[in-house]
């Protein structure tokens, strides 16, 4: 009963983010809570923390992604022309 409650919980955590939010917490939930069956029952909360975690990093890695390419863009010169002379 309590799994069933916990894994409700978290189905309905992920729905209501959207899809851009469950960015990571698909793959972090799998490795974690594989991780957590492995090494002593503990594989939904082990999966909930991975979520956390894989949200976190991708979060990460769209920062850094974002922080490069503003870097890279090109700098835009906004200072005035001279005047051409006339002759």
């Amino acid at each position: 009963m309590r799994t069933s409650i916990i894994a409700l919980a978290f189905v309905s955590l992920v729905s209501v983010g959207g899809v851009a939010s469950a960015k990571g917490c698909i793959k972090g939930a799998a490795v974690g809570g594989v991780a957590g069956h492995v090494a002593g029952k503990h594989g939904v909360l082990d999966a909930t923390a991975g979520c956390v975690v894989g949200r976190h990093q991708a979060n990460k890695k769209d920062r850094q992604e974002a922080a490069n390419s503003q870097a890279a863009a090109p700098a835009i010169n906004t200072a005035p022309a001279a005047p051409a002379k006339q002759q």
